[in-house]
């Protein structure tokens, strides 16, 4: 590839996306054509000069469409749901300093089952089995929880014969309705907000409700309500853990209602799975770390009585049920020779007792 040549569409570029195996493809102005591969950031020929102005803005108007090229001209930046022929994207486009920066995360249409993507079944499966209360699937940004979330609606639909009502933004992956009579709705497209889609949900009748995203108080406090009042609630949160996890749902709340919501949580929690994906020991692809936290009579106390820092300690207890911390997952993947020790430690919450087990 010369150092000049810039492809007429962005469609080109997600298709060596695919072909390649990559989680992202990033087309920024001053940057050269970039791909995420197994985790890292590289740009796709070593020797392709950095974008330009007119490069990106050729680009993006090669795949957007006039509604959305007014949105990035109005609001400065764009993200939505994008797809060609060979598969479907989420595409963010967004005026910064030097011109338009494109990022598209590439969507495996494929959902892949529980199985496949290494969860303990045995564990999870009755989690999904509950008629209500709330599963949360946590991690940093990239850390898999689309693919989590989607392999467990998957099994949900093949498992009862319910109504699911998924909220999203933007739809990810597509179910067809197998057991359940499966609605989805786009945040934007179909709604103004996740809160706003919550609160429609409720009057639809649902059994299931997949939400794509807690992230202001209005919409966990929906979560928590329909979780209560006989719904089976999905959702995620950006949080590394369990403990976390926790206080992020109770620290939205007003100091006055956190007592209440305590109660609330410990009541209609039923589990949840927080996980990051680590590079490979042997440097091809990633593997998933995950940390399990099912909700006991032991759990609940911790919740009630607001002391979520004791958690770690009940999970280690709690093998019998599938209870696992990050920490020992990220062990066990150490053990099996799957992840460098210099990975663990760098992932570990209690870095002095990872390093302990490692000098042992």
């Amino acid at each position: 590839m010369s150092e000049h040549q810039v492809l007429d569409h962005v469609d080109q570029y997600l298709q060596l996306g695919r072909e390649y195996e990559c989680s992202d493809v990033h087309l920024a102005t001053a940057y050269p054509p970039a791909w995420r591969r197994f985790g890292q950031l590289l740009p796709i020929w070593e020797d392709h000069a950095p974008l330009t102005p007119a490069d990106t803005e050729r680009l993006a108007k090669s795949f957007l469409g006039q509604k959305e090229w007014d949105r990035l001209q109005e609001r400065g930046d764009v993200d939505f749901a994008y797809s060609n022929s060979h598969g479907r994207y989420r595409a963010s486009v967004v005026k910064q300093r030097l011109g338009l920066d494109m990022a598209f995360r590439i969507i495996n249409t494929q959902i892949r089952s529980m199985e496949e993507i290494g969860l303990p079944l045995e564990h999870i499966v009755p989690l999904t089995r509950y008629q209500n209360g709330l599963i949360l699937v946590t991690g940093s940004v990239g850390s898999g929880k689309s693919t989590t979330l989607a392999a467990l609606v998957d099994f949900i639909n093949k498992d009862r014969e319910d109504h699911i009502l998924t909220l999203e933004d933007p739809i990810e992956y597509v179910f067809d309705s197998k057991g359940c009579h499966v609605n989805q709705r786009e945040v934007h497209a179909h709604t103004d907000s996740f809160a706003k889609a919550l609160r429609g949900a409720l009057r639809e009748d649902p059994d299931v409700i997949m939400v794509g995203e807690m992230r202001d108080l209005e919409t966990i406090q929906l979560a928590l309500t329909a979780a209560e009042t006989g719904h089976l609630v999905l959702g995620t949160l950006h949080t590394g853990n369990a403990p976390r996890t926790l206080d992020r749902v109770l620290d939205v709340f007003p100091t006055d209602q956190r007592e209440q919501i305590r109660i609330m949580v410990s009541e209609s929690l039923r589990g949840i799975l927080s996980q990051q994906l680590v590079p490979r020991a042997d440097g091809v692809g990633r593997v998933m770390a995950l940390e399990l936290l099912v909700n006991t009579p032991a759990v609940a106390n911790c919740i009630r009585e607001g002391k979520t820092f004791m958690l770690p300690g009940v999970m280690q207890t709690g093998k019998n049920v599938g209870m696992i911390t990050m920490d020992e997952s990220l062990r066990r993947l150490y053990v099996k020779g799957l992840i460098t020790p210099n990975e663990a430690l760098f992932r570990a919450e209690d870095k002095v007792q990872m390093r302990a087990f490692f000098q042992s």
